[in-house]
């Protein structure tokens, strides 16, 4: 009686261990395709942020906002 507990005492143990094993090693296959996506997240934000700059710079819009500042301070409350 006392082997067969300690038998399945071993069996859960090794599953658990084989169960860590598996996770970690998925985790090292994904550690590279993860910095990819940041990569090529971090290039779209670069590049709207670029977009974004020339349209908020351009004499248009700056226009516009100098005049919806100038309307909000002037009117009345």
């Amino acid at each position: 009686m006392n082997g067969m507990r300690a038998g399945r005492a071993y069996g859960w143990l090794r599953g658990g261990v084989l169960r860590w094993a598996r996770s970690v090693q998925s985790v090292r296959r994904d550690a590279g395709m993860v910095s990819a996506e940041y990569a090529v997240g971090l290039i779209a934000a670069v590049g709207f942020a670029g977009v974004l700059y020339q349209v908020v710079t351009s004499d248009v819009v700056q226009s516009a906002l100098q005049s919806l500042v100038a309307k909000a301070l002037h009117g009345s409350f």
